[in-house]
């Protein structure tokens, strides 16, 4: 990337998503058969600003982004692995969490998206095990406090040493007077089921759990001396991979990186595009429709590679929506818009829904399944505009059903010799995408009316204008030409006055009804209270405890509870 494309409009140094294994300088990955290993072992100086520095395995956003990018590449470019080793490369110590300095002098906004980012990481390990059948083995040595045992959490297996030293923790509370930001708390008691008066010790001991106890307390799943580490390691490696489904003679695709140009206000990549209108706080993301038919053979898609259409949009859109997010802090809205053709995404996702039995197709699908929830937790207010010539169809009708508010043209406007507007659905936009609660968009749209989502179904494939649409409860509103500009401009007016911080907690409260999830609650409760936690004194003041630590000075709580 070039000087000019790491500044943004403000100055400041812009952070990038992208990265592969050459450019690693916190962890090591080495697959041998079906078992990779996730070393982690952080440069001290690999940093992503200046400030503070990363001892004792502990993690900033740029640790973070190179374990997401790991993760993906053993899901992509290694069908043949069925186990990942989680392990420290450092001696006594297997991570210290997130690093104290960097949240110290992060500022709110940074840490906040920090601990979003950190958590659908931990859920994509997660969702590696559930969906893909690649599932992680978690090896403790030493220290694993905070977000070190936070990443051991979403492990399937949790090995911990026997050797008198080795412990795990979770000592924000009595340390930070924070709460663990990446679904700790969640975790132990919905996940590991750890009983809630022993997680309130575990949670207020600053020194945390060791050997059988940690066991006894279903806080790790067994302890192994030494001695008997690596064939402890090595046997329950065969007992995960024996339980995977995934191909073991496949080959994998390279994750080739994305072909992208960035402006001041625009980002330009194959299949989409940003506007950014600085003025009206709004950035437009275009998705544009495939150039080509789908593929004739499974072969042929795996020939592509990353190329395959669905995949580079996916990974298109995933970016965009991490630029957004971290780098554009005051773009209020996000309005969606698309360009093509309608029956060409229709027969992607027929190609897709043959073929889903397919280690690559399955994937391509979970790849959009994590992106489209990624949308659903950018905490912007989200449009889609259905104009003629756009191809809201099947997965990327997702869109519109992931909007806070969605619009649909009636017809044609005046001169514009463009298809109508339409909408379809296909068979995956019931089921193959579900939102965090657990629930297919449409489900989550219809919960009131279950019966609806059965009578859609009777749609699939099929043409719906925009004035059916709104009938059928597919978009918010249906407008003619002549109304349209006017309550566009309007509603971004609108959006954009309103206070950011309570159009969040309105929209991440209307987005997720339904059933409460171990992944909703992560997101939602612990993201709310994390937030608010993050700008209180006792935390961030000049005499909190994020400030104070580490100088032998204790902090000085406001004692009211609030």
């Amino acid at each position: 990337m070039a000087e000019s494309e790491r500044k943004l409009s403000n100055g400041a140094t812009r952070i990038d998503f992208a990265t592969d294994p050459s450019r690693y300088r916190h962890w090591k990955l080495s697959v041998d058969g079906d078992v990779a290993t996730l070393l982690m072992d952080v440069d001290e100086k690999g940093g992503l600003f200046e400030g503070y520095e990363l001892k004792l395995n502990s993690y900033d956003l740029g640790v973070d982004i190179e374990l997401a990018d790991a993760l993906e590449r053993l899901r992509f470019e290694y069908p043949q692995v069925r186990v990942i080793l989680l392990r420290s490369g450092k001696p006594r110590v297997f991570c210290a969490g997130a690093n104290i300095r960097m949240l110290a002098g992060a500022t709110h906004a940074h840490k906040v998206n920090f601990c979003k980012f950190t958590n659908e990481t931990r859920n994509a390990i997660e969702d590696a095990s559930a969906s893909s059948g690649q599932h992680t083995i978690c090896v403790v040595n030493g220290s694993c406090a905070g977000g070190g045992y936070e990443l051991a959490l979403a492990a399937d297996h949790i090995i911990l040493v026997d050797d008198g030293s080795s412990s795990v923790s979770l000592p924000e509370l009595p340390l930070l007077a924070v709460l663990p930001g990446t679904g700790g708390l969640t975790r132990v008691t919905d996940k590991r089921k750890v009983r809630r008066d022993l997680a309130d010790v575990f949670c207020t001991t600053e020194e945390g759990v060791k050997g059988r106890r940690a066991v006894e307390w279903r806080l790790v799943d067994e302890v192994v001396s030494n001695t008997k580490l690596d064939e402890a390691v090595a046997a329950r490696a065969r007992e995960f991979a024996g339980r995977s489904d995934r191909p073991k003679d496949a080959k994998g695709i390279a994750l080739t990186p994305l072909e992208r140009r960035i402006g001041p206000d625009s980002r330009d990549y194959k299949f989409l595009s940003v506007e950014i209108a600085r003025a009206d706080r709004t950035a437009t993301i275009t998705l544009r429709g495939p150039d080509a038919p789908p593929p004739a053979s499974v072969e042929a898609m795996v020939a592509q590679g990353a190329d395959f259409w669905p995949l580079e949009l996916a990974r298109e859109l995933d970016d965009a929506i991490l630029d957004l997010r971290l780098n554009e802090l005051d773009v209020a809205t996000i309005v969606f818009k698309s360009e093509g053709n309608p029956e060409a995404v229709l027969a992607y996702d027929a190609f897709l829904e043959a073929n889903k039995g397919h280690w690559l197709a399955r994937e391509i699908r979970h790849k959009w399944k994590r992106v489209l929830k990624r949308v659903d937790l950018t905490s912007r207010s989200l449009v889609t505009l259905v104009e003629p010539g756009s191809c809201f169809a099947g997965t990327l009708a997702e869109l519109v059903l992931a909007a806070d508010r969605s619009y649909m043209l009636i017809g044609q406007m005046n001169g514009d010799n463009r298809p109508p507007a339409a909408l379809a659905l296909a068979p995956a936009n019931f089921g193959a995408y579900p939102m965090s609660n657990g629930l297919s968009r449409l489900a989550s749209r219809f919960l009131a009316e279950p019966y609806a989502v059965e009578q859609l179904r009777g749609k699939i494939g099929t043409t719906i204008d925009a004035e059916e649409g709104e009938e059928l409860g597919l978009v918010t509103f249906a407008l003619d030409d002549v109304d349209w500009e006017d309550e566009i401009r309007v509603f971004l007016e609108e959006r954009a006055s309103f206070s950011p911080d309570g159009l969040t907690g309105m929209e991440a409260n209307l987005r997720f009804g339904g059933p409460e999830t171990m992944e909703s609650k992560i997101f939602a409760r612990l993201t709310a209270w994390q937030n608010w936690i993050f700008q209180r004194p006792n935390a961030i003041g000049e005499e909190g405890a994020l400030r104070l630590y580490g100088t032998g000075r204790k902090p000085a709580f406001d004692t009211k509870r609030v």
